[in-house]
């Protein structure tokens, strides 16, 4: 059984962008790709450069996808699954996020 924990307002989070919040004492990159209610969470940490910083990469799409790519290294991650573009064998750890009442809740 999943345990939702509020991590910040809806509209706390800029359309656009992304923001790293702590949760159970592990870093998880949130996206809100535009003006809607939908998000995304993935494990803050880039593989490439063994840093906490994909929360300030930029939202970008390719073939109809939303990436984010790494602000360090610029490797793309599928916001849907965090599968890595230029290396499939690289994925990062999704987490189910969702809105409700203009809260922002993540299950790890």
């Amino acid at each position: 059984m999943s345990q939702w924990i509020t991590v910040c307002e809806l509209d706390d989070l800029i359309p656009g962008t992304g923001v790293c919040a702590l949760v159970n004492n592990k870093q998880i990159a949130i996206f809100r790709p535009d003006h809607s209610e939908q998000l995304f969470a993935l494990n803050n940490m880039d593989p490439f450069a063994q840093s906490n910083v994909l929360s300030r990469g930029i939202i970008c799409q390719h073939d109809n996808q939303l990436w984010i790519a790494s602000p360090l290294k610029k490797q793309r991650f599928s916001l849907k699954d965090g599968h890595c573009f230029e290396n499939p064998e690289i994925k990062l750890e999704c987490y189910s996020v969702q809105v409700k009442d203009s809260q922002v809740l993540v299950s790890l």
